[in-house]
């Protein structure tokens, strides 16, 4: 289909807005991927689908979309760690050192990075796992490797400046046919969007009230389990488990970032250990957080 018709059914207004088929969604990024589009169609594409806004139907097909276009390698007995791109800002990557609590439990976790999109303007994964010294049981992806057609709409993400739909579906990949996963969600109502574009890929899906959109639990949070089309819903509390971790409200560098990986205190410590608690309870190999926190205390 002419890419001006995708326009026009999200850039009309709210009488003549219209949503995609599936197909149709596909076919719409099949097109952006191929640059088949111009970089100025393209971008108010994304900012009318923003905010008509988008819908299942519609994510589900720009995922399968994307399936077309990345380069798997399958990762055994993983657990896919759903990163924003835009980064952190406040406070350093704890993925690094859950890894190294995980180590003797078998269990690989797998990460992905890009350079920067919009719009937060944080430290970016890539940076940190570019910068330090990776524990074998973590597999870092760029994605400008096994999905180059996404990372080189990074540039024309940044000159339009903000948050588009491609935020929302472009963290969990499923690069290493991970059986397990879990992303971030900073408001309830995405729990539901998530579920429902991403939960029949995967064995188990949980989504967490991650520090700035991360999977990486700092404070009191929900997490949710999406399996056998049901969805449960736990709170995890640092504080329960002992843990007095205090987050940080202020802009980091990455110099201040990977100081606080490569010399953490004990408090960030104990606070990867809840994480590699929470990413065990999540892939089955224990029954729950508690558990799993005993164990690796133990």
């Amino acid at each position: 289909m002419d890419f001006f018709k995708y326009i026009h059914a999200v850039g009309t207004g709210e009488k003549g807005n219209r949503n995609l088929t599936f197909e149709e969604a596909k076919d719409m990024m099949e097109q952006v991927l191929n640059r088949s589009a111009y970089d100025e169609q393209i971008a108010a594409f994304l900012l009318g689908w923003r905010l008509k806004p988008e819908t299942i139907d519609e994510f589900k097909g720009v995922v399968a979309a994307c399936d077309g276009f990345i380069q798997k390698r399958a990762v055994s007995n993983s657990i896919e760690l759903g990163y924003p791109f835009d980064g952190k800002q406040n406070n350093p990557f704890i993925f690094p050192l859950v890894a190294k609590v995980l180590e003797e439990s078998e269990l690989n976790l797998v990460v992905v990075g890009d350079e920067l999109t919009p719009a937060k303007k944080g430290i970016t994964l890539k940076e940190v796992a570019t910068n330090i010294e990776l524990n074998k049981n973590i597999h870092y992806f760029d994605r400008a490797d096994f999905f180059k057609e996404m990372h080189e709409l990074t540039s024309m993400r940044m000159r339009l400046g903000l948050r588009t739909g491609l935020n929302t579906i472009e963290k969990l990949p499923n690069v290493a046919s991970s059986e397990y996963a879990i992303t971030g969600v900073f408001h309830k109502p995405f729990v539901k969007k998530y579920v429902d574009t991403f939960a029949d890929r995967y064995k188990r899906l949980a989504l967490i009230q991650g520090n700035e959109g991360t999977p990486e639990l700092f404070s009191k949070g929900r997490l949710w389990i999406a399996e056998n089309e049901e969805v449960e819903e736990i709170i995890v509390d640092p504080e329960y488990f002992g843990i007095n971790y205090t987050k940080s409200w202020e802009k980091i560098t990455l110099e201040e970032s990977l100081e606080q990986t490569n010399n953490p205190s004990n408090e960030f410590l104990k606070l990867a250990k809840l994480n590699a608690a929470v990413f065990l309870f999540v892939a089955q190999k224990a029954a729950t957080i508690e558990e799993a926190y005993e164990k690796l205390n133990g």
